[in-house]
């Protein structure tokens, strides 16, 4: 009985996929029908099993983002610069809302060091115990940081326009250096517009290159629910269940312990604001609207 060849997903281009079988073959093919029927789209990070030419099935995902599309990521890499761009902790504290949602592990990559002092971010982000790598290239510093984190593991990089994720990923591999202009021509055809995702060899796992973005909203990645935000916030945790209200949000409810590490300084200010902003446009987020992204 034909049981198929299962294989990696590495590269969706207009309808073609490319399939790494887990025997080292490299094949381009179609999927099968029924996926467009169903309203599926098979993407970079998919499982699949591929029978009589075509991607007859993709196994389950343990997470899957909407754009641009790439499933079962383990890790995903955010560049933020010091300056020009300057940070925007708002924009992090969603990317990483969102990561926290898909339980894809979060690390910050800080680039352009030797332009402005960055002890703001690491400051705020070790403290609730997600990695920060400051990557200065002059001595290589953070470098190794990123390697341990992504080596054997599918991951991606993203970042505000401008903040140096080519530079980064050609610091960490030069020999990618082509392949990395080639992967930002083919996903640089405007923001939010991505027709195409690709994953490349690196480390022993694989990484994505995503498109520089300006502006930023959470529903082009994952949509999260009001009721679910504050699960995304991990320094919420400890104070889970002591608020005065079993359904405390953390907005401005009386004897709510949230609140009051925030005023203590155990929350930071910063990731309480954006928790408030991501909250106000979680209102307005209707479920039948949503159905299927």
């Amino acid at each position: 009985m034909d049981n198929g060849i299962n294989g990696l997903i590495t590269e969706s281009l207009g309808g073609l996929y490319t399939v790494e079988a887990d025997n080292g073959e490299v094949m381009k093919l179609k999927a099968r029908g029924i996926f467009r029927k169903d309203g599926f789209s098979p993407c970079a990070g998919d499982r699949c099993i591929v029978k009589d030419g075509v991607i007859s099935e993709i196994l389950e995902r343990k997470n899957h983002i909407i754009r641009p599309p790439l499933a079962n990521l383990d890790v995903m890499v955010f560049v933020v610069s010091t300056c020009e761009p300057a940070p925007n902790l708002t924009l992090l504290d969603k990317f990483i809302a969102v990561c926290e949602y898909k339980s894809i592990e979060p690390v910050i990559a800080v680039t352009k060091v030797d332009l402005r002092e960055n002890s703001r971010i690491p400051e705020i982000y070790e403290k609730i115990g997600i990695t920060v790598a400051v990557c200065d290239y002059e001595d290589g510093g953070g470098l190794d940081i990123i390697r341990e984190k992504i080596s054997g593991r599918i991951c991606a990089f993203t970042g505000n326009t401008g903040a140096g994720k080519s530079t980064l990923l050609n610091h960490l591999a030069p020999e990618l250096e082509i392949q990395t202009a080639e992967i930002s021509k083919k996903l640089g055809r405007g923001r939010h517009t991505t027709r195409t995702s690709r994953l490349y060899k690196l480390f022993g796992g694989y990484a994505a290159d995503t498109p520089g973005f300006s502006s930023f909203e959470t529903m082009q990645y994952a949509v999260i629910f009001k009721d679910k935000l504050k699960y995304c916030f991990r320094e919420f945790d400890e104070y889970e269940g002591k608020c005065r209200f079993a359904d405390c949000c953390h907005i401005k409810e009386k004897g709510c312990e949230v609140l009051e590490a925030v005023k203590r300084g155990e929350i930071s200010r910063s990731r309480h604001e954006s928790y408030l902003e991501m909250f106000e446009e979680a209102k307005n987020i209707k479920e039948w609207e949503i159905v299927g992204k």
